[in-house]
């Protein structure tokens, strides 16, 4: 893979127009290396390196499933579980009230986004109101209450993929009620991020930054104008569709840990996290993590809003994470991931 050599990859990360950042680790990988190029705060001439932390959005739902499986290998919940009597009374009414059928919807349904919950995020309202506001706190109630107002189910439970942070904020309620413990306190615990390694990784607002880690990059929303979006209050996405924040180094390591089976205590579980359902659409996702061919590689994924995406390709033994922080260029970002994996 030629492509993965760091000078061939560095020439091609230094002609994007937006700071960007790439981390490639893996059992093939001889000698972990990153690269970046651009600022983390031209405001202060700060560079952007392979430690600045970013918020990484929806690259946290698969920290959140992987916390989920396992509570399931610990015999602590049961993925096919109905998730009525497993959601905060509350949150319960909520969805019950707009005709869900929470005594069908299951927590294996809600990880593979194929519970019909309508995705509150998707929704440009939501977006709308964010901005307005962008010091409003979000609470997790407040954002299931919102799904509700804008739709009722997409589908019957079961039947279809159809991506929901949603549903993820509900899982993150699931796993607080299960283990008696914060969100951020569960997931740290239960993937052991301290001792993995995971030295610039936290839950904002949930958590302490770790002393010694760099300051958060500056991240840019490009649509009509860019937007520095970097102070707008985590609570827009922080309970389990997104939340946490760390660097690229960080975000390829766990990966490539978690698809290495250094996760999980029983290699069955991560078996279990990538088994195909059998709902429609299936092939798109399994349990927290996007699965697609990259010339003719299968390969893992996910990406973030903010402009972040981590693959790894078991047959290339290769975990790449890639950080932009504009929005706009996270296409060119997933490309040249790609093609690097690729081995193009």
């Amino acid at each position: 893979m030629d492509f993965l050599r760091p000078e061939v990859l560095t020439a091609t990360l230094q002609k994007q127009h937006a700071a960007m950042t790439v981390f490639v680790s893996g059992k093939n990988v001889p000698t972990p290396w990153g690269i970046a190029a651009g600022m983390a705060d031209a405001s202060t001439a700060r560079s952007l390196t392979i430690d600045t932390p970013l918020r990484v959005a929806s690259n946290t739902k698969t920290f959140v499933a992987a916390t989920v499986l396992r509570l399931w290998e610990q015999g602590a919940i049961s993925l096919d579980a109905p998730i009525a009597s497993l959601l905060a009374p509350a949150l319960q009414r909520l969805l019950t009230s707009r005709g869900y059928r929470t005594d069908k919807i299951t927590v294996r349904h809600l990880l593979s986004h194929s519970a019909g919950v309508f995705d509150h995020a998707d929704d440009p309202r939501y977006f709308k109101a964010v901005l307005a506001n962008p010091t409003h706190h979000w609470t997790r109630e407040e954002q299931v209450a919102l799904s509700c107002h804008y739709a009722g189910p997409t589908s019957e439970p079961g039947q279809e993929y159809m991506y929901s942070d949603t549903g993820y904020v509900l899982l993150g309620d699931i796993v607080e009620r299960v283990t008696q413990q914060s969100l951020a306190q569960s997931v740290r615990h239960q993937l052991r991020f301290d001792e993995r390694g995971l030295a610039s990784t936290w839950w904002e607002l949930a958590e302490t930054q770790p002393a010694g880690t760099q300051a958060r990059a500056r991240q840019f929303l490009d649509d009509v104008a860019v937007t520095d979006v970097t102070d707008v209050s985590a609570t827009l996405d922080l309970y389990g569709g997104g939340g946490l924040v760390m660097s690229v180094r960080d975000l390829a390591t766990f990966h490539q840990d978690l698809f290495e089976n250094r996760v999980f205590d029983d290699p069955a579980t991560l078996t279990e996290m990538l088994r195909k359902g059998e709902h429609e659409d299936a092939e798109e996702y399994r349990l927290g993590v996007a699965v697609k061919r990259v010339n003719g590689r299968e390969c893992y994924s996910h990406t973030g809003f903010w402009g972040t995406a981590v693959y790894y390709s078991p047959d290339a033994g290769v975990s790449i994470a890639g950080f932009t922080t504009h929005r706009a260029e996270r296409v060119a970002l997933v490309k040249l991931i790609e093609e690097a994996i690729g081995g193009r």
